[in-house]
């Protein structure tokens, strides 16, 4: 009796042990923070994992003809373990294409220097074609890119405007704020819009996000930014790609900061004061001053509104970008399509507010800026152009 007790409780320890050195991907791949000489590659696993990407030169040629550079995420030193995978790659070529793979090794006991590693996890490169990306390119002479905003959760909706989007034709991709209703959760930031995103195209076009009110609520509110590196670690950034250079701020709430609604969470009024600061900074940039287009987008529009958050916009970031030369800023939030004109005070450049159900597809050259407003079915509601 003893001896089958001893033998049960092997095989129990035994089969928990080997369960527990599978792995999965759970969510991703997807490309975020391209730059001229770099990206960041961006999953996460169901299990504590170290993770590394491999880089090949793009081509048909076999992923497995040759070994490939790895690039490892690490933090003063040590390698990462944990289940979100956020992976910089450096030291690339400006307006090049590269392939890559992803891999995830399962950590299934760590102490001190000892380590129990399990099976690994990767993308697949043997029945597919690997994975691709190309970094940004300032003397790009033509520009395509898409705009989404208010998608709530509506991955359907998504689906349907972001039909046109295909790696070699769509630079980049712009979510404009509120693609859920609010970040409680890990689950519900993939579920409501990004695993969607993944199946689509993130993971070769890169997605840049500007937050909108309703992802500043919930618990993982907090955190859902890890999910989103930028190149300057905030919600606010620019980037130049040909010959548009775009400033991406961050609008926070709608609502003042005292507003029972928040709980004492909110410091929104600061957090603006912050980004008037950089854009000062930013809008004597070289890169900005000899950019023929200049684009803003932010999610909560700074003109048509007596609420709080876009009053305190229309104050501290209007002054800053007035008489720099911006093409257009594009906000969301309202659910309602306006094309508001310049007045020549407080605005001198067109504000235009896309809808929560079209998109709008960009194109732009180094003399003119067309925008088409889409519905779901692909057809064009407004064709705008901009010089």
């Amino acid at each position: 009796m003893r001896h089958k007790l001893l033998f049960w409780v092997s095989f129990i320890i035994l089969s928990i042990t080997l369960s527990a050195q599978d792995i999965k991907i759970s969510h991703g791949p997807y490309i975020q923070a391209v730059g001229l000489t770099e990206t960041t590659i961006v999953w996460t696993t169901d299990a504590d994992a170290v993770s590394w990407v491999e880089i090949a030169p793009a081509g048909d040629n076999s992923f497995y003809g040759s070994e490939h550079p790895r690039y490892y995420e690490t933090k003063n030193g040590n390698r990462v373990i944990g289940k979100l995978h956020k992976i910089r790659v450096a030291g690339l070529n400006p307006a090049t294409e590269y392939r890559y793979r992803i891999f995830s090794k399962a950590v299934i006991e760590y102490a001190g220097h000892r380590v129990l590693y399990g099976n690994i996890a990767s993308s697949n490169v043997y029945r597919q074609k690997a994975l691709r990306f190309k970094t940004l390119d300032d003397n790009k002479e033509t520009l395509s890119f898409l705009i989404l905003n208010d998608i709530h959760g509506r991955n359907n909706d998504l689906t349907a405007l972001s039909k046109g989007v295909e790696f070699g034709k769509t630079d980049l991709v712009f979510f404009n704020g509120d693609m859920v209703s609010s970040m409680n959760s890990e689950q519900q930031f993939f579920e409501g819009f990004m695993d969607e995103s993944v199946k689509l195209f993130a993971s070769e076009i890169p997605v840049f996000f500007s937050r909108g009110n309703h992802e500043t609520r919930g618990p993982f509110s907090v955190y859902f930014p890890d999910y989103f590196p930028t190149y300057t670690g905030k919600l606010y950034y620019s980037f130049r790609q040909g010959p548009v250079f775009f400033v991406v701020l961050d609008c926070g709430e709608d609502k003042p900061d005292s507003d029972i609604e928040y709980s004492g969470l909110a410091q929104f009024d600061a957090y603006r004061t912050e980004q008037q600061e950089w854009l000062k900074k930013e809008i004597e940039t070289e890169n900005f001053k000899t950019a023929p287009h200049k684009v803003v987008v932010i999610h909560i529009p700074p003109i048509g509104s007596d609420w709080h958050g876009p009053l305190d916009i229309k104050r501290k970031i209007l002054p800053v970008l007035k008489n720099k030369g911006i093409t257009a800023m594009i906000c969301g939030h309202t659910h309602n399509y306006k094309y508001i004109e310049p007045d020549n005070e407080e605005l001198d450049f067109p504000v235009i507010i896309n809808a929560h159900n079209t998109s709008l597809d960009v194109q732009a050259d180094m003399e003119q800026m067309i925008i088409l407003r889409k519905d779901t079915s692909g057809k064009v509601l407004n064709r705008i152009e901009l010089d």
